[in-house]
């Protein structure tokens, strides 16, 4: 079993290594300028790969409500956690809730549920990213500006991909095959150029605030876990579906955190300290929630 978890989570953080090595050399040299790739990858590789895994005929939405209903269970159980821990810690719940909430569905889970779980398991691995990546920019916005405004969350790349594809789906509309093999193949460049640009973000972030880092790269998982252990239980999923949401349990925040923390000037430098010291706790709790759903 350790050897089956290791050749899953192997791959992952090798190419996170990449990218981190590849960034500290290039720093060396003169910088690394990611913007553009991560633009790219947001903008048409991400909701490529999002359109291809919900416009099949094969897709049915209704399948995966219970698994969906599950996320939202762990992401507001776990908000609701972090709000009394924050209050009991003297921090900001504004700066340690959404860490808590939001977590790495997208550089981190989605090439961890197919690599884990095998090719089938995509599409219940994109309405996972689905339903946080929505409530991260609808429920998140909204914690961090309550003025924020909302209508136009169409606009968003994944989000407008996600629902063509399932319009279509519900349209019984085929996609012309053709069509669909370069839009598909458009998404398999997202994955691993998620992984590398999560490298490159960590190589070139800094260590600071380590007390709110270190309880929030142990808070986040360990929540998440519990929260999806329970939620399992009560929604009586079924073990493909309980397994992969106990990973989702485990996944670390996501580094979208950030991003909203600079944008709204809420502490960026402590949600930075917890996605990276959250990332690199996915090292022991990852593979932890492996073992616990291969069991």
């Amino acid at each position: 079993m350790l050897l089956r978890i290791f050749s899953i989570v192997f791959p992952i953080f090798a190419i996170i290594a990449a990218g981190w090595l590849y960034a500290r050399y290039r720093r060396s040299q003169g910088g690394l300028d990611m913007a553009f790739a991560n633009q790219l990858n947001m903008d048409i590789f991400v909701p490529a790969l999002v359109f291809a895994a919900l416009a099949t005929k094969s897709f049915d939405l209704a399948a995966y409500d219970r698994l969906a209903l599950g996320a939202l269970g762990v992401m507001f159980g776990s908000g609701l956690v972090a709000w009394g821990l924050a209050r009991a810690l003297g921090e900001q719940p504004k700066t340690f809730v959404p860490p808590m909430m939001f977590v790495n569905a997208g550089n981190m889970g989605l090439p961890l549920m197919v690599l884990a779980f095998g090719e089938a398991a995509l599409p219940a691995a994109v309405v996972l990213f689905f339903v946080q990546n929505t409530l991260h920019y609808v429920f998140g916005t909204w914690l961090l500006d309550h003025r924020a405004r909302l209508w136009n969350l169409w606009r968003v790349p994944v989000i407008f991909a996600a629902l063509a594809a399932l319009a279509l789906g519900g349209l019984n509309i085929a996609v012309w095959p053709p069509l669909y093999a370069a839009i598909k193949l458009l998404g398999d460049v997202a994955i691993p150029l998620l992984l590398f640009s999560l490298g490159v973000r960590m190589a070139v972030s800094r260590f600071s605030d380590l007390r709110i880092g270190l309880i929030g790269a142990v808070a986040c998982p360990v929540m998440g876990m519990a929260l999806a252990w329970l939620l399992v239980q009560v929604l009586a999923l079924d073990a493909p579906a309980a397994a992969m949401l106990l990973v989702f349990g485990a996944l670390p925040p996501a580094v979208l955190n950030y991003v909203f923390a600079e944008r709204y000037q809420q502490e960026p430098a402590k949600v930075a300290s917890m996605v990276m010291l959250g990332n690199l706790g996915a090292l022991l709790f990852v593979p932890l929630a492996l073992a616990m759903s291969i069991a």
